[in-house]
């Protein structure tokens, strides 16, 4: 069983071009309340932040709602992210996850929240909103 925290905005999953600088929206990093995931990879820089953070002339997807997994975790735990994934994967919810040193993101769709929620606690976790 896990505890998990919603955060209280919506985000969204953003891309700029290969190679683009950190977009200065972003510099000032996020505020106690929420959290950036900034992914260089060869082919894009993947953002995601809340909606209103999204980067002018980013590709974004937005309405997503993120839960985070009450941490910190021990890197060497197995299976925290799968015991959120299938759960979903079979209530058809999809999901996009991240992960810091400390603990494991996902993200929901707005739309699909509560459905979300109730499968999370059927599976047996905790999700304090």
């Amino acid at each position: 069983m896990l505890d998990l925290d919603l955060l209280p905005e919506e985000y969204a999953v953003s891309r700029l071009p290969a190679g683009s600088a950190l977009p200065a929206s972003l510099s000032s990093g996020p505020n106690n309340k929420t959290v950036i995931s900034v992914t260089w990879a060869p082919d894009e820089l993947s953002i995601i932040c809340p909606t209103d953070r999204v980067p002018p002339g980013a590709i974004a997807e937005a309405a997503w709602r993120c839960l985070r997994v009450v941490g910190p975790l021990d890197l060497a735990l197995t299976g925290v992210l799968a015991s959120l994934a299938v759960p979903l994967a079979n209530a058809r919810v999809n999901i996009v996850a991240f992960s810091t040193y400390d603990t494991d993101y996902i993200l929901v769709p707005q739309v699909r929240l509560s459905e979300a929620i109730a499968t999370l606690t059927a599976a047996g976790h905790r999700v304090a909103a």
